[in-house]
């Protein structure tokens, strides 16, 4: 048994540079968010110049955090807000530029990762097309969505063509978090509620949702999503996700809410997978494993964001079989990336 750790952060220099520049230049104050967490992260305090540091490296530094915390292989992926805060044409080339980059990574140490492509929504066409160069070609096992585009999700008819693509690829989607768009965050900022504490939470579990009740997973049945964060609450609301939608399909009450093949608590735990990341605590792993199925829980260390080499005891000590932790830390990673 090896510890695959599912959901690991990148972001280059050269996006992090760009990143200084909007901030600078104000050019993105329609999103609060991005303002809120890049302001910070690459701002001078020291936790922020750690992690700025870290999340750049795909060599020896990050290479010594695994091995310190134990950690045989992570699937990478580009950070929050990835390449989906800048304009269509600017992000559809970054990305392809970021696949490039990870991909060497791979080759460089192809026992220590894997990785997900980042793909520009806005330009949905081409994001498919992307997706499919870097599973086909580069080698990528899924992609990243890092949660709304400009306030915008993925139910949304005009994305079809990312959808289509992972399907007929036969790779998931990792919905990463963002900080909620300019029409949620305002009542989460001044409590600084707005990110990992609550606002990424609230931002994609709505997300997911959105996807379930759009009727996303009957048009495309054989989607596979994963989120982080043990589903980002969603599991602890299952039976009343199925009671709810039900009374408001048959009161009529929304346009938007139609009636679906199944309940929503079926497309969370059939079309889902949820891992462990930054939520280290046994009592919500159990739930997790115990609503879903022991194989729809992947470990996640969510490095370097949450980097607490001390955090893996709380995964080795789980009140589980050996055979359910292989799962939990290899073979559910193996099956859903097809790392084998």
């Amino acid at each position: 048994m090896i510890r695959i750790a599912a959901e690991e952060a990148w972001a280059p220099k050269e996006v992090l540079e760009r990143y200084r520049r909007l901030l600078a230049e104000k050019s993105v104050a329609w999103d609060p968010g991005f303002h809120s967490l890049w302001g910070f992260f690459l701002g001078p305090k020291p936790r922020a110049s750690a992690l700025a540091r870290r999340i750049q490296d795909l060599d020896d530094e990050r290479l010594r955090d695994m091995d310190a915390s134990g950690i045989a292989m992570q699937i990478v992926f580009l950070s929050a807000p990835g390449v989906q805060v800048f304009d269509a044409p600017t992000a559809t080339s970054l990305a392809r530029e970021c696949n490039d980059q990870l991909a060497d990574a791979v080759r460089r140490h192809p026992s220590r990762y894997a990785a997900l492509a980042a793909v520009a929504p806005h330009d949905a066409a081409s994001a498919g097309k992307e997706l499919e160069r870097a599973v086909r070609k580069l080698g990528m096992k899924g992609a990243v969505i890092n949660s709304h585009t400009q306030g915008e999700y993925l139910d949304e008819p005009k994305y079809a063509p990312i959808l289509e693509a992972a399907e007929a690829l036969d790779v998931p989607i990792y919905l990463h978090p963002n900080t909620p768009p300019p029409g949620m965050i305002a009542p989460f900022l001044p409590r600084g509620l707005d990110g990992a504490i609550y606002g990424f939470a609230v931002e994609t579990g709505l997300h997911l949702l959105r996807l379930v009740v759009a009727g996303v997973f009957d048009r495309h049945p054989k989607l596979r999503i994963v989120v982080g964060h043990l589903g980002e609450g969603l599991p602890f609301w299952l039976f009343r996700l199925d009671y709810m939608h039900r009374s408001m399909v048959i009161s009529e009450r929304y346009p938007g809410a139609l009636p679906l093949q199944r309940q929503p608590s079926d497309y969370l735990k059939e079309n889902v997978w949820v891992t462990t990341s930054g939520m280290q605590w046994a009592p919500a792993i159990r739930f997790a494993q115990q609503v879903l199925g022991i194989e729809r829980v992947l470990y996640a260390m969510d490095y370097p964001y949450q980097f607490v080499p001390e955090e893996v005891k709380v995964t080795d000590e789980l009140a589980i079989s050996e055979e359910e932790r292989a799962l939990l830390y290899q073979g559910n990673a193996e099956r859903l990336f097809r790392l084998k």
